[in-house]
């Protein structure tokens, strides 16, 4: 059992979705929202190797600047980009001379799924983690998972050595058959292995949900940002180690403390609003993609796949027909439309959500031309 479980705070600081100043990270406004964060008793901090810039970020705003023992670090170990195993257990050095941390209190095995379970065994990284443990390099083994409940039980009962799991956890994920929150959540239960969530506002998508999905939030509770009734929800499941908000500003991270520095569970009553919402996303049909940008690492055509699927559920989701097709006639004006698709199928290995990337693009060219 972690040392830690119990007594980390309930929001954490995931760093994938850092605020940005032209082409690169605004790490004086990362800064600012890093010494807001740790002055409200906040200390979890997440990043990822194949997350672009964000460790240096995390350097330069936060370990450069405040003791270790204030703070925990995690990162993670992607095969993704990894062509050999020399080349993935490289890229636990290069994390460490990014982030300058000397040690990573959580390291994770990155976005484990059927498609890649096996190139994490062949390229017997478990046991190098293992090893990086011993030598107090890593102080807690983890892994971060987009897969069936089958597979979660199948990984934890070979490797007995994880103490934490990463699961996509949020109220509109709860039943979905292409995420299986719940269920996921209910097998790291059974094995009472700690829980940190990730994406609990999809990618900001419940922080701007449909009109009607809004309008009950905002009725219950008018003072309540939407982002929050998200955040609350899996925050108040059992088992949470800590939830992960990816911020971008320093708006969304003094909201996200003005609730979460003293966390309050939701009530019975807004647990029965929550489900009312959840009734509805259940009905609006919407591509269920969170922006991680996953699909777009080495796609040959450069398209901006998060963006035409954002450009498509603005008119399925809100019935913003005109300005969807606005949004996707500056995408095709770049010349990477999604017409330009090659059905390699890179971004479908790689989408988290498994979504049918190639068809999708399809259908979103037709309905947005």
């Amino acid at each position: 059992m972690l040392d830690e479980y119990g007594k980390t705070a309930k929001l954490g600081f995931g760093l994938m979705r850092l605020p940005k100043k032209g082409l690169g990270i605004d790490v004086e406004q990362v800064k600012e929202m890093v010494d807001l964060f740790l002055a409200a008793g906040c200390s979890y901090f997440d990043t990822a190797y194949i997350y672009p810039g964000s460790e240096t970020a995390i350097r330069k705003a936060l370990v450069e600047r405040h003791p270790r023992d204030c703070y925990t670090l995690a990162t993670k170990l992607n095969t993704m980009v990894a062509l050999t195993e020399k080349m993935a257990r490289k890229e636990f050095e290069t994390s460490l001379e990014r982030t300058g941390a000397g040690y990573f209190d959580y390291y994770l095995l990155h976005a484990l799924s059927r498609g890649n379970v096996d190139k994490y065994e062949r390229f017997h990284l478990w046991d190098f983690v293992q090893e990086e443990k011993a030598k107090g390099r890593i102080r807690h083994i983890g892994f971060s998972f987009h897969d069936s409940p089958e597979l979660l039980e199948e990984i934890i009962q070979k490797h007995p050595e994880a103490e934490f799991v990463q699961l996509q956890i949020n109220y509109q994920d709860w039943e979905a058959m292409n995420v299986q929150s719940r269920a996921n959540y209910e097998v790291a239960r059974k094995y009472h292995l700690p829980i940190v969530v990730m994406e609990p506002v999809k990618g900001g998508g419940l922080a701007n949900p449909s009109k009607e999905v809004k309008d009950i939030l905002l009725k219950a509770n008018p003072d309540a940002s939407l982002a929050s009734w998200a955040i609350r929800f899996v925050a108040s499941l059992d088992g949470i180690l800590t939830v992960l908000s990816g911020m971008s500003n320093l708006e969304q991270m003094k909201d996200n403390l003005s609730y979460m520095a003293d966390f309050h569970p939701l009530t019975p009553e807004e647990h029965a609003i929550i489900h009312n919402a959840q009734k509805i996303l259940n009905s609006v049909k919407s591509i269920p993609c969170t922006a991680c940008r996953y699909c777009t690492e080495g796609c040959p055509q450069q398209i901006p796949i998060p963006e035409i699927f954002a450009a498509r559920n603005q008119q399925m989701v809100w019935g913003r027909l005109e300005e969807g097709r606005q949004s996707y006639q500056k995408i095709l004006e770049s010349g990477h439309g999604a017409d330009a698709c090659v059905r390699c199928g890179r971004c479908e290995r790689s989408c988290p959500q498994r979504i049918q990337v190639i068809e999708e693009l399809k259908k979103c060219h037709e309905a947005l031309m």
